[in-house]
């Protein structure tokens, strides 16, 4: 049986490990940030480029797993669920042909889903704040403000369709890249100082 201090011991171990190997490696995780950083600043400045690269990437991953779907389905058709999985398969290949096909209204479609989603996790999050403001103290109003935000988001992006198709994900996925890699430029410079 693990005792709870051999699990501890465990962690710490695996957090020296890393610790080590973010240390020796640190110059590729600069590397990695930088370009993550230059590449989330470029989304930024030409969103709706950004915007049609990602639909067009999302368009190839979903035919390239539908592919693979139809493959596997097709070699264990005697596996249950045969009939959910081909057509989960299809459904993938059937997305990214549209994708591919009309990106421009991949993009209008992303964008509604996007929005949504703001709108939905800014909803839960409000909820979870108000529901844990006693447990989480001084805390919680962080938490209502990230869900008020996230509001906020959504009320921009759904308002102003069909035009912040243009922008709203290029620019989300440029913030995301740029924060990225600030953070691994970060862990990178502090590694090398260690």
């Amino acid at each position: 049986m693990t005792h709870p201090q051999d699990f501890g011991k465990d962690i710490e171990k695996m957090q020296a490990a890393v610790g080590a190997t973010v240390k020796a490696h640190w110059k590729a995780f600069l590397f990695e940030g930088i370009v993550l950083a230059v590449l989330g600043f470029a989304a930024m400045i030409v969103p709706p480029l950004a915007s049609l690269a990602v639909t067009i990437f999302l368009g190839w991953m979903f035919l390239l797993s539908g592919i693979a779907g139809l493959i596997v389905t097709f070699w264990a058709r005697q596996m249950p669920g045969f009939w959910w999985s081909l057509f989960s398969a299809a459904l993938a290949v059937l997305a990214g042909l549209v994708l591919l096909a009309r990106p421009a209204q991949g993009i209008l479609t992303l964008t509604i889903v996007v929005g949504a989603y703001f709108l939905a996790e800014g909803v839960t999050t409000i909820m979870y704040a108000l529901e844990h403001r006693r447990e989480l103290s001084e805390r919680w109003s962080w938490l209502l403000v990230a869900g008020l935000v996230d509001i906020l988001i959504a009320f921009l992006i759904i308002s102003g369709l069909p035009g912040s198709a243009e922008w709203a994900i290029g620019l989300l996925v440029g913030i995301n890249l740029l924060f990225g890699g600030a953070s691994l430029i970060g862990m990178a410079l502090a590694a090398r100082k260690s």
